[in-house]
């Protein structure tokens, strides 16, 4: 589930609300021991643009 989330976020990383949208399902959807490296994934490939998203959507559920 963790490459499917990583493809989906990807593809919607053009519009901040999709990728909001997407990030939280992928949090919610991902194995516990995948959260981390889904985390770090997102801060390093879209952390530059999406830095704030990130850290509110893992902030706001928990889970980070």
């Amino acid at each position: 589930m963790l490459e499917f989330s990583k493809q989906i976020l990807e593809k919607v990383s053009f519009d901040k609300f999709l990728f909001r949208k997407e990030l939280s399902k992928a949090v919610n959807w991902v194995k516990k021991d995948e959260l981390i490296m889904l985390h770090a994934w997102c801060i390093t490939t879209f952390g530059a643009v999406y830095g704030d998203v990130i850290s509110e959507v893992f902030r706001s559920t928990g889970k980070a």
